[in-house]
């Protein structure tokens, strides 16, 4: 049929039935809320970039992971700032290391909410590359071993969730080896799969300090051109052993995640990085937008193009508006 018999304004008149008919519902439980974590007492030190956002020394974390899982929000992620680093990046898997700390006391004081335990070496190399160097390349073998480890470090701390996020070839299989072997066989691994070497990550790399010193990470994270080099990343993941797969970031790859959803049938989770939530927070304070409202569009926009899990820095903020609109 067409006009005039058929008129799809009549579903959208009434809010009621415009809440009935709607086709993409985003819910707390899908919400990831990342942390930044450093050693000290009573540290809690704004972001400037990123507004709202801290990091913060374990006692004051555990005070804002509480208001967390208060809202709802079902995880956290956790990045470290360590006070000192090398060329190693040894911090990142030292069983005393600021993550570990962290998860032990987490899983003390709120033993429910999930920990996810991002792994990778660029917080805390001095150089900020996500591996060993060799020179001025990543070795990417020798970096499998140190990866690898971290994760049996974190998970023996009690980590739910093991995300590597340093993007090199071969390491979900050196993890799932790894944690197999140590006795961690039920520890899921949720791979930063199809991870871009994006300009949306620089208020993050403020907030963890982990800016490369030379060069860049282009020639390990994936071209932002590029979808079916994304699908193969997913493929190799899958066959290595990842329970769930990550897209990053999520704002202007849509079609990835809704590709690597259509054709894997797996959990994908997808990662609002800083950018994306640094840019509407400046926006929002210049008066340019309505911060909830776009807010809630982005993150119901990855939801549509797929993601069953969004890493967001709106999780607070977003479970709250939920919760009041419930």
């Amino acid at each position: 049929m067409t006009f005039p018999n058929t008129r799809l304004r009549r579903l959208r008149r009434l809010a009621t039935l415009r809440d009935m008919v709607r086709e993409t519902r985003l819910c707390v439980d899908q919400l990831v809320y990342p942390m930044f974590v450093c050693h000290g007492e009573g540290v809690r030190t704004e972001i400037p970039s990123m507004p709202g956002c801290y990091r913060q020394s374990v006692d004051t974390f555990l005070e804002e992971a509480a208001e967390v899982s208060g809202l709802g929000v079902p995880a956290i992620i956790l990045f470290g700032v360590p006070d000192k680093k090398d060329p190693q990046g040894s911090e990142a898997y030292a069983p005393d290391g600021i993550i570990p700390q962290a998860i032990r006391a987490l899983k003390e004081s709120l033993p429910d909410l999930l920990v996810w335990a991002d792994v990778c070496l660029c917080e805390y190399t001095s150089h900020g590359h996500c591996g060993i160097l060799d020179g001025e390349e990543v070795d990417n073998d020798q970096t499998l071993d140190w990866l690898a480890l971290a994760s049996v470090v974190y998970a023996r701390a009690g980590a739910d969730v093991i995300a590597p996020s340093d993007m090199m070839d071969g390491r979900v299989g050196a993890i799932r080896k790894a944690l197999d072997g140590a006795g961690y066989p039920l520890t899921p691994i949720c791979a930063y799969s199809a991870k871009y070497a994006s300009a949306f990550y620089g208020p993050f790399r403020e907030a963890a300090e982990s800016t490369p010193q030379f060069g860049d990470r282009k020639g390990y994270q994936m071209d932002p051109a590029n979808l079916n080099e994304a699908l193969r990343e997913v493929s190799l993941d899958v066959e290595e052993g990842a329970d769930m797969v990550m897209v990053k970031p999520a704002m202007a790859y849509g079609d990835v995640i809704r590709r690597v959803k259509d054709e894997f049938r797996l959990p994908v989770a997808a990662y609002n990085v800083s950018g994306e939530y640094s840019m509407i927070k400046a926006a929002a304070s210049m008066g340019w937008i309505d911060e909830e409202r776009l807010m809630m569009e982005v993150l119901t926009g990855i939801r549509r193009a797929g993601a069953d899990i969004i890493i967001t820095y709106f999780a607070k903020q977003a479970a709250r508006l939920l919760a009041a609109n419930s």
